[in-house]
Order: C-alpha cells, then structure tokens, then sequence
C-alpha cells in the first residue's frame, strides 16, 4: 500500500513536471545577435526580444503566450539537449548575415542534429524567416531541410509604403491555424518550397506558400516567411481590416494544441 502510494505520488510529480516544461517557449538570441549603440554609445542587444517594447520588438508576442500559460525564456548559446531541455516551443527568428553581425552564429550540420533530435522527441520548432536581403538563407535552409522546407530567394508581397498596405494583405478566413483572424498583413516576405511531410499551410494570392508545417517523429515544425508577429505589426498601426494582434493569438494556441497532441 505504501509503494503504491509513493508511486502515485512519483506519478503526479512527473505529470507536473512534465507540464511545466511543455508551457516554456524559449526564443533564440544566439543565431540572432544584433546590436546597436545605445544613447551612451555602447552596444546594446535589439531585435527581436521578449523585452524589447520598441517596434522591433517581441513583447507584445510574449504577451500573448504569457495569456496561454507559458513562460518565457532565452537562449544565447548554440542549441544542445542540455540546452533546450524543459523547452516545449524553440522560436527562431531572422538568423544574422555578416551584414548585421561581423561574427555571425551560422547554423551548423551539428546545430541541425540536436534541433532535429529535440523535435524528434516532441518539440515544437517556430522558424520565422525573411525577405532574402535580410535573413541568412543558406545555413538557414540546413534546418529547414531537415524538415522537408526551403525557403526560397524571392519576395513576395512587397509593400512600397504605407499607401500600399493591401500589396501585404493575405485573407486567413477558415483556415486551420487561424481561428480568430480573417484578414492579416505580412509584407515583404520569402516563398517556401516543401517537400516529403511538409506542408503548406498558408499561401498568398498569388499561391506561394508563405506559411508551411511539418512533422518529424513526436514533434511539429512551422516554418514562416517573416518575422511577422514583431510590435510594429501588433500594436495596433495597422489598418484595422488586418489582424495581426488576433493572429498571434492563433498561432499560440495552434502552437498550444501541438504541444498537447
């Protein structure tokens, strides 16, 4: 009787255990590193942080996962088992080029291996890309093809300016991720090709995919072709008709729902 009830007991605290690390989103701050200088002159981390309340950050993101019971972490180290252990959803974003870090992190063949392996074991992988100017496609797509993905060197969806804002428009009415959103804007940004378990997901009008999924082993991958959901596209500048604050909502809770299946 007693061992039974230290089992239960072993049982309940695992059970616990392992969803306090299924809640944990971690965003890399390793394969993007950029920095600029300060009102003191000094270098000082931006882009794409969960602390970064400017429009080039990721706060109002962090937010909404925050609202679905995640917490929120960073890693600016390369990603190992150690290093992605307790993390349910591993977020990267616009990895750097030489162009915006003189000693940029590269995704390595090894790097590969331990994201793939992680997934493997029912991770759940977000890979924000870029328009090809601004993102370092290359080492990039090594990740990508892991997964059946590639983003490809093109832009799709240019916007010239704020005049032009339907040139971004994508409608997401009864599609699966979204459930909330009917309209979002998403300028500028790169097709993605898939093959083998990869999926599309979402395209624009003029039928690139711009949004793909794929499984691989107990995990799932979601591969987008912009940063996207950064401040400047949730704070509500945009014209109303696009709904960006409700399609972060969405993606969290599709990202959410995978972490449960």
């Amino acid at each position: 009787m007693k061992l039974a009830y230290q089992y239960g007991i072993a049982a309940a605290l695992c059970l616990l255990g392992c969803k306090a690390r299924a809640q944990t989103v971690t965003l890399d701050y390793y394969f993007n590193h950029e920095t600029h200088k300060n009102s003191k002159g000094e270098p000082e981390r931006f882009h794409y942080l969960w602390t970064e309340k400017a429009n080039t950050g990721y706060s109002i993101l962090g937010d909404v996962f925050k609202s679905q019971g995640f917490n929120l972490k960073s890693l600016e180290a390369a990603p190992t088992a150690a290093n992605l252990k307790g993390t349910g959803v591993y977020i990267i974003v616009d990895p750097d080029s030489r162009k915006e870090n003189p000693s940029p992190n590269y995704i390595e063949p090894a790097d590969v291996m331990q994201i793939a392996d992680w997934v493997k074991q029912g991770g759940v992988l977000v890979m924000f890309a870029n328009d090809s100017a601004n993102v370092e496609l290359p080492h990039f797509n090594q990740l990508a093809a892991a997964f059946g993905m590639h983003f490809n060197d093109d832009m799709q969806n240019h916007v010239i300016d704020d005049a032009h804002f339907a040139d971004g428009g994508v409608t997401v009415t009864g599609n699966p991720m979204f459930k909330t959103a009917k309209r979002i804007f998403m300028k500028d940004v790169c097709s993605i090709s898939t093959t083998g378990n990869a999926k599309p997901m979402l395209k624009n009008s003029a039928g690139a995919t711009i949004i793909a999924t794929s499984k691989h082993g107990k995990g799932s991958v979601v591969a987008i072709s912009d940063p996207w959901l950064y401040d400047e596209y949730t704070n509500g500048r945009l014209p109303a008709e696009y709904e960006n604050d409700k399609a972060a909502y969405d993606l969290v809770v599709w990202l959410k729902q995978q972490l449960k299946k």
